[in-house]
């Protein structure tokens, strides 16, 4: 999952752990005694500054790890999402592939043959624990080799004290937005620029997140990237339409703001909104610290869709994966430590993330303090939304090409079909559909 569908800003440079340094009761890799084993982690930062840095997290469960298990010993790096997939990547080129990583994508691992199933490492109670959904996303050729870590679904947000100036809520914000379709939001946005608010819908296609934005509008407009057979349908008449309304309605009317779509990142546009610059935009559970922490007044409502029915929502997820190096089992005992209910909703209560387990998803549902009750609404829509199709090897290089290209569609004169059918052409070639 590259961009920031569901991690906060990256840290820049890396944290690279050892708990051998850390916590003084790690050794360092090659020097365990003949019974012992070492286990090397890689895992991605969702902390935007050192001080939230994932790295704490990793560090108490590698150390709880191995006072369960004597002659376990666990070394764990954590870097930034800038650059933990290519330092995974480097090192499975070099032949030093890490035991267990926790990066954006697994399937061309799995197509290669290096990573272990998830039935040959889970126990039979951590394997049945995951959502259906996104266990299903975590198959190659309906095999899990993908284990989801964290997940997140998104919500449109809107900023209460613009909408209630602008009159489409009443000012004291007793009554919230409710809008269902897109000439809903088409309406509101004309509303809150003749307000003179500085962008009344943002459109982040960007590069950090353009393969995200345009999916939930993409599901909002009957279509997505694949069909119910989970075959590219990229270049789809719905989806034609979908990007022919954005470019249309909300970028030819100047709705969307000073920064063209194409040049606007997701972390830009949420920023923007913490400043109160702008009346709506689609965001993810992050959004609420950041919004809260600037006193910015806000709402969620679903997706509104094309014509006011019920259709797919966006789901994401960040994944786990374990390597042949031959701790099969000892990778195995981590994992059922890293999936059990307490680490999990330890990360997603401290990231504002979701749960990937049903045991997760029943404590975070029954849960009362902090921004449970606005996680809440994002969790709702957990168990039925669509991910992006990660099972598929060429989807890292399909991601890639959307976010180059999808922003010129919506631009004045831009050319949606012509773009989604190169996009759709490449995109059957590389996973080898006709």
């Amino acid at each position: 999952m590259k961009g920031r569908y569901l991690r906060p800003a990256a840290t820049g440079a890396a944290l690279s752990l050892t708990l051998a340094t850390l916590a003084g009761c790690g050794t360092v890799s090659g020097l365990t005694g003949d019974n012992e084993v070492t286990l090397r982690v890689v895992a991605a930062d969702y902390g935007d500054n050192p001080q939230n840095s994932s790295a704490g997290y990793w560090k108490n469960l590698a150390s709880s790890f191995e006072k369960d298990n004597p002659g376990v010993h666990v070394e764990v790096s954590v870097y930034s999402w800038s650059e933990v997939d290519a330092k995974v990547a480097a090192m499975v080129k070099a032949g030093k592939a890490p035991d267990i990583a926790q990066i954006g994508a697994y399937a061309d691992y799995a197509e290669a043959g290096k990573l272990y199933t998830a039935d040959e490492l889970l126990s039979v109670t951590t394997e049945a624990d995951f959502l259906a959904p996104l266990a299903d996303a975590g198959k190659v050729k309906r095999v899990q080799y993908g284990m989801p870590f964290v997940a997140s679904t998104r919500l449109l947000f809107y900023n209460t004290k613009l909408l209630g100036d602008a009159g489409i809520i009443p000012k004291d914000g007793s009554t919230p937005w409710q809008p269902k379709s897109w000439a809903d939001i088409e309406a509101a946005a004309k509303k809150l620029k003749a307000a003179n608010v500085p962008t009344p819908f943002a459109l982040p296609l960007g590069r950090e997140e353009a393969q995200a934005e345009t999916m939930m509008w993409l599901l909002a407009g009957g279509g997505g990237y694949t069909d119910n057979e989970e075959a590219y349908s990229i270049d789809s008449a719905e989806n034609v339409k979908s990007l022919e309304f954005l470019r249309d309605k909300m970028v030819g009317q100047q709705l969307t703001g000073p920064v063209e779509p194409a040049k606007l990142d997701r972390q830009a546009a949420f920023d923007a909104f913490t400043r109160g610059e702008v009346g709506m935009l689609n965001g993810h559970p992050t959004l609420l610290k950041q919004a809260a922490g600037k006193g910015v007044k806000f709402g969620m409502v679903a997706m509104p869709t094309i014509d006011g029915t019920d259709h797919s929502t966006m789901g994401v997820a960040d994944w786990v994966m374990a390597f042949k190096n031959g701790h099969k089992k000892e990778s195995g005992k981590f994992l059922d430590h890293l999936f059990s209910a307490k680490n999990v909703t330890t990360f997603t209560n401290q990231y504002d993330l979701l749960p990937v387990t049903t045991s997760g998803y029943r404590a975070m549902a029954g849960s009362t303090g902090g921004s449970a009750a606005q996680l809440k609404t994002f969790l709702t829509a957990l168990p039925s939304a669509r991910l992006y199709p990660v099972g598929k090897k060429s989807w890292a290089g399909v991601s890639e090409d959307v976010k180059q290209n999808i922003g010129k569609t919506v631009a004045p004169g831009g050319q949606p079909a012509k773009v989604l059918e190169e996009i759709a052409v490449a995109a059957r070639k590389a996973d080898g559909e006709r």
